[in-house]
């Protein structure tokens, strides 16, 4: 059933509706037969049956979205909770969905659930939509007989990790957008305007002030080299991605850089508390074993740092050792953290201890991304106006000085 729904081409039909009114659509089915058979089911005459070119249906295919992934958990779980079979629910989902390559993966689940595979496998085969800690959530799930609840859990848990994900690109991207903007600005001038003035200044027969001989050499330079200059940022970009993706030295280098810087660094270590304490919460919850849950935890910290932090837990944890003690050894926690689960482990409510860490920790990171967005609005004007306004300054010095002259 699977290798046939991978099979399914996209057809575009019309037809008349049991008013005689003209329809059309577009469906997935093996054949047109089946399309038509589809049709007629649903009372409407197909008139005219056509398969679409891959290359069509692939070109209005978009790339499937963490977003996408959050917002169809959100679905299944409102249906299984509605009392829809899992089946039919993938039916509608699936059918429902605009971006045909989320249509594809839908159906492609269910194919797999109607030819007798558990949710748990089939969500497996798409392991880069459906990652080891959604697995085994649905599996606990499943095997507990109370799949729409731990479904709902998924689905909270998608879209608080997602908001929290744009808080930090939101973050991160102020400050690139400042030094960007400042470069490119900077480059245009340098390449397009001081030289303008250059070629007023050469008929000034006097000495140009030290600041303006500094800009122009720094035009000449970049007039001359800009092919370089951009060349080599060029390179160390692609260097760079190319490191993050292959090195896991450079990657965990990095991250401990980022920790460290003004600002920001709190940022990415608050957003890094409220992923453990978020995932960590979910998965006890869902009944996972600590030591299980710890394993699955750790990548989803989204830093390095931190991922190996929870892994040596993990260890410690299964020696024997408590949450807390094995929290306040890698030094990575606050106290207030750590007492919160202290509390959590006496009183049995660890979980609900740790959903309350997350939801402090996700609101510090919404305080602190309003604040940065605050902070560097004025700062990008700032920074620009100092660049902008040198370079005229530097332009200017000279017609100043043969004013001051005569």
């Amino acid at each position: 059933m699977a290798e046939k729904a991978l099979k399914q081409g996209l057809f575009a039909w019309e037809g008349t509706d049991k008013r005689g009114n003209r329809v059309k659509g577009e469906s997935r089915a093996a054949s047109q037969a089946m399309i038509k058979a589809d049709l007629r089911r649903q009372g409407i005459t197909p008139i005219k049956v056509r398969k679409k070119s891959a290359l069509a249906s692939a070109s209005k295919k978009k790339k499937i979205l963490p977003k996408d992934i959050a917002i169809f958990t959100r679905q299944l779980a409102t249906m299984m909770s509605a009392g829809v079979p899992l089946v039919q629910a993938f039916e509608i989902i699936g059918k429902g969905h605009e971006n045909p390559a989320m249509q594809d993966l839908v159906l492609t689940i269910k194919n797999d659930v109607e030819a007798g595979n558990n949710l748990r496998d089939a969500l497996a085969k798409h392991p880069l939509y459906f990652d080891e800690l959604v697995c085994n959530l649905v599996e606990a799930g499943e095997a507990a007989g109370v799949l729409d609840t731990l479904l709902d859990k998924i689905a909270t848990y998608k879209e608080k990790t997602e908001a929290l994900k744009s808080k930090i690109k939101k973050a991160l991207f102020y400050p690139t957008a400042v030094m960007v903007v400042a470069f490119i600005v900077t480059a245009i001038l340098l390449i397009f305007v001081v030289p303008q003035f250059q070629d007023l200044f050469k008929g000034f027969g006097a000495d140009l002030p030290a600041f303006t001989q500094m800009v122009i050499g720094l035009s000449e330079f970049m007039q001359a080299y800009w092919w370089a200059i951009f060349g080599a940022l060029g390179i160390a970009g692609y260097a760079f991605v190319q490191a993050k993706k292959r090195s896991r030295k450079f990657n965990h280098a990095l991250d401990r850089l980022v920790l460290k810087l003004p600002i920001v660094g709190a940022i990415m270590t608050k957003a890094a508390i409220a992923r453990y304490a978020r995932t960590l919460s979910t998965m006890f919850a869902a009944g996972v074993p600590l030591v299980e849950a710890l394993e699955s935890v750790s990548g989803a910290t989204g830093n390095s740092v931190y991922m190996e932090g929870v892994l040596r837990m993990r260890d410690n944890v299964a020696t024997g050792q408590q949450l807390q003690l094995a929290m306040q050894q890698t030094g990575l926690f606050p106290n207030m953290v750590v007492q919160m689960v202290a509390i959590g482990e006496e009183s049995g409510s660890l979980d609900s201890m740790l959903g309350k860490v997350a939801d402090f920790y996700e609101q510090e990171v919404d305080d602190a991304v309003d604040g940065l967005s605050s902070l560097l609005e004025p700062l990008i004007m700032a920074v620009l106006g100092v660049l902008v306004g040198g370079l005229v300054i530097a332009m200017y010095l000279p017609i100043f000085k043969m004013g001051s002259v005569v």
